[in-house]
């Protein structure tokens, strides 16, 4: 839009120059190949696998370990210093 003055308001214009040429492009696009289609798995996708992989809870053991945790046996210094020792392997 060109402004000559308060009162001479020209009406709308192109945005390129009036003078230039420009040649259209076709629309067109050129494959080289066949269309392929691609799969992206997320982390939390392969997380979810490797959960289901993972073997099913052995319920016999678990409610035995309950029981030990109730009758206050499962605790024991054996197996404190395992767990002692097992921790500071891990973070030593």
């Amino acid at each position: 839009m060109h402004i000559h003055g308060p009162s001479h308001l020209h009406g709308p214009q192109p945005v390129g120059a009036p003078h230039s040429s420009r040649v259209a492009k076709s629309d067109t696009t050129t494959f080289s190949g066949p269309i392929q289609d691609e799969l992206q798995i997320s982390d939390a996708a392969r997380l979810i696998e490797q959960v289901k992989q993972t073997p099913d809870i052995r319920q016999d053991r678990v409610d035995a370990i309950r029981q030990q945790i109730a009758a206050g046996t499962y605790e024991t210094p054996e197996k404190l210093d395992i767990a002692l020792d097992r921790l500071l392997d891990e973070i030593g």
